[in-house]
């Protein structure tokens, strides 16, 4: 079994004065957000063997707050590929990867990320998880999703199981829409 766990970065900061896209850094929300998303990964004991994460400014400060949350270090695999990645590019880095690895963590964007999940989860009746993936999959969210293959490069659109989505909002109300 395969586990792929999403991480969208977290809120970052729209008024900072930066020349690109790319260095945007998060907000004071976003990084409260990554914080307390890691502090449910420790706590609900939500291992990841290996992370692949893109570049960004604001995806590098979510996993350093997340991290935080977590009490640990983490060392990604940064991936400029992952930059504003499509739900296909996605699908082929998370097919690349080593199977010696059982659980990867990809951080990175949107719109890419909720479509890769919408893309290897069948839409099924009655999928609430999947449903709420569909409306909106906020910044600083994970979804887990699980996979019967042993091989990485096994995985295809509509095989996997949606085992987890966890926005921010649904461990601190403070942390949700409308709320600063």
């Amino acid at each position: 079994m395969k586990t792929l766990v999403l991480l969208r970065h977290a809120k970052s900061g729209w008024n900072d004065p930066v020349a690109r896209d790319f260095d945007r850094p998060l907000n004071a929300k976003g990084r409260r957000a990554a914080q307390r998303i890691g502090e449910y990964l420790r706590s609900e004991h939500l291992p990841f063997d290996h992370i692949i994460a893109s570049p960004a400014v604001r995806v590098v400060e979510t996993l350093e707050n997340m991290a935080e949350g977590i009490g640990t270090t983490l060392n990604p695999a940064w991936d400029k590929r992952l930059y504003l990645a499509s739900a296909g590019a996605l699908l082929d880095v998370v097919n690349e990867s080593d199977d010696s690895y059982e659980s990867v963590l990809i951080a990175g964007h949107n719109p890419g990320l909720e479509d890769l999940v919408l893309m290897l989860v069948p839409d099924s009746e009655g999928d609430e998880a999947r449903d709420q993936v569909e409306e909106k999959f906020p910044t600083a969210s994970i979804a887990q999703i699980q996979f019967p293959v042993d091989h990485w490069e096994d995985i295809r659109p509509g095989s996997g199981e949606l085992a987890l989505f966890m926005r921010p909002r649904d461990l601190d109300p403070a942390l949700g829409p409308d709320q600063e």
